[in-house]
C-alpha cells in the first residue's frame, strides 16, 4: 500500500456507482456506549472482533468503497495475524482514518464546541499514510439553539476544517470535510437550512483561503432535516428538495462527491432520504453515503457481543448495505426493508 495514487482517483473511487463509505471510526468511549447497549464487554479484543466481522462479511466490497477507521483499528491485526487495513485493501476497499481529537468547549462562547487535533497532525498523517490510510476525516459540530450557532463558532470550526484539509492534501491523503449541523433540538427544517447554508459558505471560503484543491476532497454534510424534537417533522420529499437546493447554492461543482452522514437518523430514515435525494435528477457531484450507525445498528444488535452470532451480524450488515447502495442509486423502496 505504498504506491502513490492520485488523490482525484481516490476521491472518485470512494464515490463510485452503487458504493459508499462505512464509518467505523467510533472512539473508544463512543463504541463502549454502543457495546453497553447490547450488554457486551468493551475491550481491545472485543472491539477488534466486532470490526473484523464487519470487514470480512462476504460481499461487503460490492457496496463499500472505503472504511473510516479509528487509530486503534488501523494498527490492529485480525485473529489470524493479518492487519485489518490490509484485509480491506485486499478487497479493493480503501482504508481511511479519523484524525480529529473531538469537539471541545469553545473559549468565550456559551456551550458551543470547536474540534481540536491540529497539533502534530502533519506527523500523524505521514504515519497514517505508511500504515495504509488513503483518506481521512475531521468532524466539526454546529448546534442550533436559542442563541446558537454564533458566527464565531462557525468561523472557528471552518478554519480548523480547512487547515486539516490542506495538511491532508500535503500528505497525499484525501480529506473528507465534515461540518455537521446537529439534529438535536426542536428547530424547524427551515432553521436547519439557514444554518447549514451559512456553515457551508463559510467552510468553502476557508477552504479557498487555505488553498485546498476541491477536486481532491469530499464533503460529508448533514441532510436538511427537522430537529429531532420538532413537533412538525418534514416529509421525505421536502427533505430531499431542500437538501439539494441548499447544496446547489453552496457546494462548488468541482467537488467530486457528497457523502452524507446519517446524523442520528434511523437506518430506514437515512436510507429513504438518501434515495429521494438521488431521485431528484442529475447533480454536479456524486451523491453517496458515509454512514456509521445507519449501516451498523442492525449488525451490532444481531452480534450482541457473541462469537456464535457473527454470521447473523454479517448477514444483517450486508442486507443494510444492499438497501443503502440501492438508495445511493435512487433505486430503493421501503418494501425492501422486509426482504431477506
Amino acid at each position: 500500500m505504498s504506491e502513490i495514487i492520485l488523490m482525484e482517483d481516490i476521491a472518485a473511487q470512494l464515490v463510485a456507482t452503487s458504493k459508499g463509505i462505512l464509518a467505523a471510526d467510533e472512539s473508544t468511549g463512543t463504541i463502549k456506549k454502543r457495546f453497553d447497549g447490547i450488554s457486551a464487554e468493551c475491550t481491545e479484543n472485543s472491539r477488534r472482533d466486532y470490526r473484523e466481522l464487519l470487514f470480512t462479511a462476504e460481499g461487503v466490497s460490492d457496496f463499500v468503497s472505503g472504511v473510516i477507521l479509528y487509530d486503534e483499528t488501523l494498527r490492529q491485526s485480525s485473529n489470524d495475524g493479518q492487519r485489518l487495513a490490509e484485509i480491506l485493501a485486499d478487497q479493493g476497499i480503501i482504508p481511511g482514518i479519523k484524525v480529529d481529537m473531538g469537539a471541545k468547549p469553545l473559549a468565550f462562547s456559551d456551550g458551543e464546541l470547536v474540534t481540536e487535533g491540529l497539533d502534530g497532525l502533519r506527523d500523524r498523517l505521514a504515519e497514517y499514510y505508511e500504515l495504509g490510510a488513503r483518506f481521512a476525516k475531521w468532524r466539526a459540530v454546529v448546534s442550533i439553539g436559542d442563541t446558537a450557532p454564533s458566527q464565531y463558532c462557525i468561523d472557528a470550526n471552518a478554519h480548523a476544517l480547512a487547515r486539516y484539509a490542506a495538511l491532508c492534501q500535503e500528505a497525499n491523503i484525501v480529506p473528507i470535510v465534515e461540518p455537521e449541523v446537529l439534529i438535536d433540538g426542536s428547530h424547524s427544517i427551515d432553521e436547519c437550512y439557514a444554518v447549514t447554508e451559512t456553515t457551508l459558505k463559510t467552510v468553502f471560503d476557508e477552504l479557498y483561503k487555505q488553498r485546498v484543491v476541491l477536486e481532491q476532497m469530499l464533503l460529508k454534510p448533514n441532510m436538511i432535516v427537522s430537529g429531532q424534537d420538532c413537533t412538525e417533522q418534514a416529509g421525505v420529499d421536502e427533505v430531499a428538495a431542500k437538501t439539494i437546493y441548499c447544496f446547489e447554492q453552496t457546494v462548488p461543482a468541482a467537488v467530486p462527491g457528497i457523502v452524507f452522514l446519517s446524523g442520528g437518523q434511523s437506518e430506514a430514515q437515512a436510507t429513504e432520504h438518501l434515495n429521494a435525494i438521488n431521485q431528484m435528477g442529475d447533480h454536479p457531484w456524486e451523491i453517496s453515503y458515509s454512514f456509521g450507525r445507519a449501516l451498523q445498528a442492525s449488525a451490532l444488535s444481531a452480534w450482541g457481543g457473541k462469537s456464535e452470532n457473527v454470521a447473523a451480524a454479517q448477514k444483517a450488515l450486508i442486507h443494510r448495505c444492499q438497501l443503502t447502495s440501492a438508495a445511493r442509486d435512487g433505486e430503493y423502496s421501503t418494501d425492501m426493508e422486509s426482504s431477506s
